[in-house]
C-alpha cells in the first residue's frame, strides 16, 4: 500500500497577484505608505452611526445616505481612522430637536408613517412640507434624530475642548426650517449644533458652499449678531431651489436690528471653474474672518457644487472643493465639518474622504486602495480625483467682471458692520448628575415609545 504524504503542496486557487494580507494588515501597510498620523497640536474626531447608511427615501429619490457606506469605507480603506477619535454617537432625544422645531412638527415626524400621511386640501399638499421632495420613509424619526444626534455630538465635542475639528458627514441639512421639511431635509441639526456651540462662544461663523443657498440656517439666524451666515451657491429667483440668496439679502433691513449686515450671500450663475471658485472664496472668507473675529467656524461642505452632479450646476473638481475646506482649516480656530447635499454618491464618497484627509494633514495618494469595499461601484475612476469638470460640462456663465462685484458687494456690506460683537458671557455650572438622569429616562421612554409604534404598525400590516 502506498504512503502518501500527509503535506501536500499547496495551489492557491487565484495564483498571481492575489495577496493573502488581512484587510487589517492591508491598512496597515497604508498607513505606513501615507504618512498617516495623529495630528500635532490638535485633535479631529469623527462622528458616524452605521444605522444611518441603512435608511432609504425611496428607489428615484435622488438623497442617497448610502453615500455615507462609501465615505466610510474609503476613509477606513486609507487608514485615515487611525489619525482621528472616532464616536458612535447617539441619537438626538425628542427635547433636543425642539431647541429649535416646533413641538408639533417634531410630534408629526415621530407619528408618522408611509401609509397614513395627511393631505391638507386648504394648502394643496401635506402637512408639515412633505411630500415628493421630503417622502415619508420607514425609519424617518429615527433617521432625523441621527444625524441632529451626531452634530450635537461633535459641537459637544468643541465646546469641551476634547476636539479641534470635528467631522459629521451625515449632517449639514440645511433647508429645514423650524415648523416643516424642505429640499430633502427634515431636521436642522446645523442650527442644533449652532445653539449648542452659542452656549460657550460669543460668535459663530457658518460656512456653507453646497450648490445650494442654506436659506433654512439663515433663517433661524437672521435676527442675531452672534452668527454670521456665509453662503455660496447658485442663485437664481424663479428657476432654481430654493429662489433665495441674493447679494443684496443680508438680514433684516433696519439697521437698529442686531442681525442686520449678518447674512451673507455670494450667488453664482451656472459653470464656475476651479480656479474662480478658490479665488472667490478666499477673497470672501478671508475679510468675512477678520472682520466678524468668530471663535468657531462651522463649514457645510454639501458636495453638490461638484462638477457632475446630479442636480449641481458647477465645474468644481475635488481637489478645489476640497481647498475651501484647507482655507478655512488655517484660520487656527475650532471647526465643525458637515456634509450636506450632493447626488453622484461616488463623487461624493471621494470629496468627503479626501476633505478628511485635510482636517487630519495627510497627503493620501490619488489611487483608491484595491481593499476598498464596494470599489466595483467606481467603475473605471478608481481614483481620488476624477475629472469632473469634464463630465455633464456646463458653460461658465460666471465672468471676471462679475465675480469682482460679488466680491466688492460683500466688502461693502462688510462696511456696515461695527467691529465683532462683544458678548458678556456668564457661565453657570449645570447639574451634571441630574441632567444625565433625566435625559436617561428620556432616551428610554421614547425607546419604548419607537417599539410599541413599530408593533402597532406590524399589526396593522399583517391585519391588511
Amino acid at each position: 500500500m502506498t504512503r502518501q504524504s500527509v503535506v501536500q503542496n499547496y495551489n492557491h486557487p487565484q495564483p498571481g497577484n492575489t495577496s493573502t494580507l488581512t484587510v487589517d494588515e492591508k491598512i496597515r501597510r497604508e498607513v505606513w505608505k501615507n504618512g498617516i498620523q495623529r495630528p500635532k497640536g490638535y485633535t479631529v474626531s469623527y462622528h458616524a452611526n452605521p444605522e444611518m447608511e441603512k435608511m432609504h427615501f425611496g428607489p428615484k429619490h435622488p438623497m442617497k445616505p448610502w453615500r455615507l457606506t462609501l465615505t466610510n469605507k474609503i476613509v477606513l480603506a486609507y487608514g485615515m481612522h487611525e489619525a482621528m477619535d472616532l464616536y458612535i454617537p447617539r441619537a438626538a432625544t425628542s427635547q433636543e430637536l425642539k431647541d429649535f422645531h416646533r413641538e408639533d412638527y417634531i410630534e408629526f415626524l415621530q407619528r408618522v408613517t408611509p401609509t397614513d400621511n395627511t393631505w391638507d386640501p386648504e394648502s394643496g399638499q401635506y402637512l408639515f412640507n412633505t411630500g415628493d421632495d421630503c417622502p415619508i420613509f420607514d425609519g424617518l424619526y429615527n433617521y432625523c434624530s441621527l444625524y441632529a444626534g451626531a452634530s450635537l455630538d461633535a459641537a459637544r465635542k468643541l465646546t469641551n475642548l476634547q476636539s479641534d475639528i470635528a467631522i459629521n458627514w451625515s449632517g449639514g441639512l440645511h433647508h429645514a426650517k423650524k415648523t416643516e421639511a424642505s429640499g430633502f431635509c427634515y431636521i436642522n441639526d446645523i442650527v442644533l449644533a449652532i445653539l449648542q456651540l452659542l452656549l460657550h462662544h460669543p460668535r459663530v461663523l457658518y460656512i456653507d458652499i453646497d450648490v445650494h443657498h442654506g436659506d433654512g440656517v439663515e433663517q433661524a439666524f437672521w435676527s442675531t449678531d452672534r452668527v454670521m451666515t456665509l453662503s455660496f451657491h447658485k442663485y437664481n429667483r424663479a428657476e432654481f431651489f430654493p429662489g433665495t440668496g441674493a447679494l443684496d439679502d443680508t438680514g433684516p433691513l433696519r439697521n437698529d436690528s442686531p442681525g442686520a449686515h449678518h447674512s451673507l450671500n455670494v450667488p453664482l450663475h451656472d459653470g464656475i471653474e476651479d480656479d474662480q471658485y478658490i479665488k472667490l472664496f478666499q477673497d470672501v472668507v478671508r475679510p468675512c474672518v477678520r472682520t466678524y473675529q468668530p471663535t468657531v467656524i462651522v463649514l457645510q461642505c454639501g458636495a453638490d457644487s461638484l462638477g457632475g452632479d446630479r442636480l449641481g450646476c458647477f465645474n468644481v473638481n475635488i481637489k478645489a472643493h476640497g481647498a475651501c475646506v484647507g482655507f478655512v482649516k488655517k484660520f487656527g480656530l475650532p471647526m465643525l465639518v458637515l456634509g450636506g447635499g450632493g447626488y453622484t454618491a461616488r463623487n461624493v464618497a471621494k470629496a468627503w474622504a479626501y476633505e478628511t484627509s485635510l482636517c487630519i494633514g495627510a497627503e493620501v495618494h490619488p489611487n483608491l486602495p484595491a481593499h476598498t469595499p464596494y470599489l466595483e461601484h467606481f467603475g473605471n475612476e478608481k481614483t481620488l480625483f476624477p475629472k469632473l469638470d469634464s463630465t455633464n460640462r456646463y458653460e461658465n456663465k460666471n465672468s471676471r467682471v462679475y465675480l469682482e462685484s460679488v466680491v466688492m458687494g460683500i466688502m461693502e456690506k462688510l462696511r456696515y458692520l461695527q467691529g465683532s460683537p462683544s458678548v458678556q458671557m456668564q457661565h453657570i455650572p449645570p447639574d451634571l448628575g441630574g441632567l444625565r438622569d433625566e435625559l436617561e429616562r428620556e432616551m428610554f421612554d421614547e425607546r419604548v415609545e419607537r417599539e410599541e409604534r413599530e408593533q402597532s404598525r406590524k399589526k396593522k400590516e399583517r391585519r391588511g
